[in-house]
This record gives structure tokens, C-alpha cells and sequence, in this order.
């Protein structure tokens, strides 16, 4: 039987690594860095689908205060949620900077989420991401550095599941 340090030996030889180095590294984690209210929040790349303007909203009765309605998007009604509210912030107003960010939800649906700005795609060490211990941990999953500042990681099923 061959013992797992046979099979690292095997690794670092096929990656060209030293003993001690990590046996296979880990691919970059790619964000979606967002504005809201000033802060700095992200988004995983994989799970966003395209990002478009503000459009008209249809409002859809007897919603939470946080889905601000419904938009037609490629034949598609898209739900949106004020993020902002969401993470328990002030409800967002739409400025030249907002966008929606349409998202992959749970069951292959989509939603949108508004949000103040869109800044750039991040890539990240997984190692770099903990879990969060912040009172949004219902709605933020990780924080990460990004420089001298600190990304905080959205949850996108607890942020669009029915639960406040």
C-alpha cells in the first residue's frame, strides 16, 4: 500500500515544488467587489450571471420590505433585493453608480440585487477567507483583506432565502 507522503512526493515532483511546499495550491477565489452605504462587500464571481443598470420595478404585493419588485429581463421576471436592506443597512437610492447584479440563486433560479456600485473582480487566496464573527453573520459568510481594507463576503441563499 502507498502511504499519503509517497503520493505528496509523487505531487510536488509533477508541480515542480520542494519538500515542505504545499503539496497542490489552491486555484484563486474570484469577488465581485460591491459598494453599499460605503462599505466594501463582495459577491462569489461563480454565482453571478450579469450585471445590468437600473431599470423599472414592478412592485409585487405583500413582500418584505427588502424586495423592492420585479423586473423583465430576457424574457425572464427577475425578483431584485435592496442588499442594502437586506444586510440591515439604510434602503438604498438609485444613483448613477447602482446596478443590479443578477445572481444564480438556489434551484437554477436567478434574482437581482441592487447595489450602490460595482467596483472590480478580486482574486483571493482561499486562505485568506474567514469565517465571519460579525453580527451580519446571518448574511455575511467570510472577510477577507483587500489591502488595508476588509471585504466582507455576502451569503447569497441566506441573503435571498425567505428568512429576516
Amino acid at each position: 500500500m502507498t502511504r499519503a507522503s509517497d503520493w505528496q512526493a509523487v505531487a510536488r515532483d509533477a508541480f515542480g515544488a520542494r519538500a515542505g511546499d504545499d503539496v497542490v495550491a489552491q486555484p484563486p477565489i474570484e469577488l465581485l467587489a460591491i459598494e453599499l452605504d460605503g462599505a466594501s462587500y463582495a459577491l462569489p464571481v461563480e454565482r453571478v450571471r450579469e450585471i445590468v443598470r437600473p431599470r423599472c420595478l414592478t412592485p409585487v404585493p405583500r413582500t418584505p420590505d427588502w424586495v423592492l419588485g420585479v423586473v423583465a429581463l430576457r424574457g425572464e421576471v427577475v425578483q431584485v433585493v435592496d442588499l442594502r436592506q437586506r444586510l440591515g443597512l439604510a434602503p438604498a437610492t438609485v444613483g448613477r453608480a447602482s446596478r443590479i447584479v443578477v445572481v444564480f440563486g438556489e434551484d437554477d433560479g436567478i434574482a437581482g440585487v441592487l447595489v450602490d456600485a460595482v467596483r472590480q473582480v478580486l482574486r483571493v487566496d482561499a486562505s485568506a477567507l474567514r469565517p465571519s464573527a460579525s453580527a451580519d453573520a446571518r448574511a455575511v459568510s467570510e472577510i477577507c483583506a483587500n489591502g488595508d481594507a476588509f471585504v466582507s463576503v455576502v451569503d447569497l441563499d441566506r441573503v435571498l432565502g425567505d428568512g429576516d
